[in-house]
């Protein structure tokens, strides 16, 4: 039974004291539903990314299906101990008293997910509501339709509306939504979006967590293993065409080493997606641009830093009936948009330096990204980055893995965002740390 909003989010808050008392079985047993319901359903999971985004179903498998497969299987294993209350030492001043934290569910949460992985990014932090014992409210993206009304089957065959409920619509629903008491706001998308949660938010004093973005910078060194780095940053900036909020943004190289990572580079593109010399147009593996407005904004920002003297060294063809941008690499860049805004595309700045001093003072020039790419066979140089710079997360001879580890707090830090996710950070992050001390 579908309620009107206001009737729901009430039903929700009746349902959220009953679940308080909730124990590891009876939230296990929903985990193992959705999971069930994931496995028995890959297929239409595919479908639906494929006609959104043109995904693959190889890359819908890595980047989407797997990685909530991976979420859920982590919880069950450890939701046992996560609610266990942790028993905390006494001062002498209380000896005789017994203390604990427990992790009590903070109560009615709203999801709200983006588009570039429009699956994932709100089953993931489902996942971590559920386990909390929370109820949720889903907001799926209404730029990947196929797959919000996917999401919405999916929620409907396993939950009453009262528990978890899905809600699609665009700004007037999100701003309707937004209104009201919720108890926690779980929001990923751009910068911009995420001070308007948290301004509405705070109307109602509920707590959020931000996935933001933010220019995600890759900094190899003179001595880094080029061929490997050329590998792995092509992997991770060109999956999803780009539209990955920790992609790599721009490169930081050393001048001494420019033009063999550009080879290189070059080289891993047509390895990926054109190694039969066909076009990478005709790749499977390739992607597309959601829509043809962010297609324009990614060609605009080209266009401004080709006209201002941006060299492109590779790539460039593009055709907006099909939503296609090739991979670009662009060198000697002035002063341009692309260098400011988040690029949240398949277009690769390359910028140069001399100094690790140089680097440390750009990057604390700028505002704090979500993720960070180091790529050096120094361990002085790496440490040099890693300790006089801020960051969410950082790889050192590697991209995008860190956010696959669940042992490791996924997230960022001021405008790249608040707040953490994955494994147990995320179920924390839907709970309340309740102080409890007996005498």
């Amino acid at each position: 039974m579908e309620y009107p909003i206001q009737e729901l989010f009430y039903k929700q808050q009746q349902k959220s004291i009953e679940l308080r008392s909730t124990n590891c079985k009876d939230r296990i047993i929903k985990l193992k539903l959705i999971l069930n319901w994931i496995l028995k359903n890959r297929s239409l999971i595919q479908n639906a990314l494929s006609k959104d985004l043109g995904k693959s179903a190889e890359e819908s498998d890595i980047t989407e299906i797997y990685m909530v497969i991976s979420e859920i299987r982590y919880a069950i294993e450890h939701l046992e101990i996560w609610m266990h209350p942790k028993i905390v030492s006494a001062p002498l001043t209380l000896i005789g008293s017994s203390s604990y934290i427990y992790n009590e569910p903070k109560g009615v949460c709203l999801i709200i997910a983006p588009w570039n992985y429009p699956f994932s990014l709100i089953a993931c932090p489902l996942i971590s509501a559920i386990a909390a014992g929370n109820t949720a409210i889903l907001m799926p993206s209404e730029l990947t339709p196929h797959v919000a009304i996917l999401i919405e089957k999916m929620i409907s065959e396993l939950f009453d509306p009262s528990e978890v409920s899905v809600l699609n619509g665009g700004v007037d629903l999100k701003t309707k939504l937004l209104a009201l008491p919720f108890n926690h706001i779980y929001f990923t998308g751009s910068t911009s979006i995420g001070k308007i949660v948290m301004t509405a938010a705070a109307q109602n004093l509920a707590s959020v967590t931000l996935e933001l973005g933010g220019k995600s910078p890759v900094i190899v060194s003179e001595c880094a293993n080029i061929p490997d780095a050329a590998r792995k940053i092509v992997w991770s900036k060109f999956i999803n065409v780009g539209q990955t909020c920790i992609a790599p943004d721009y490169i930081l190289v050393h001048e001494k080493v420019k033009d063999k990572l550009v080879e290189a580079l070059i080289y891993q593109i047509k390895r990926m997606y054109d190694e039969n010399h066909l076009g990478i147009h005709t790749s499977k593996s390739y992607g597309r641009i959601v829509n043809e407005k962010h297609f324009d904004r990614l060609i605009g920002l080209l266009d401004e830093a080709k006209i201002k003297g941006a060299k492109v060294v590779f790539g460039g063809n593009h055709d907006r009936n099909s939503k296609f941008i090739e991979p670009i690499i662009l060198c000697d860049l002035p002063d341009c948009k692309l260098l400011e805004e988040e690029i949240f595309g398949p277009v690769l700045p390359i910028l140069t330096f001399n100094k690790v001093e140089d680097v440390v003072f750009k990057l604390n020039k700028n505002p704090k990204p979500l993720s960070m790419y180091v790529f050096s066979k120094s361990k002085k140089f790496s440490e040099n980055i890693l300790l006089n710079t801020s960051a969410g997360g950082v790889c050192i001879n590697d991209c995008l893995v860190h956010y696959s580890h669940p042992e490791l707090p996924f997230g960022g830090v001021n405008g790249s965002g608040i707040g953490k996710a994955h494994g147990q950070f995320g179920f924390e992050e839907f709970s309340n740390k309740k102080a409890v001390l007996k005498q």
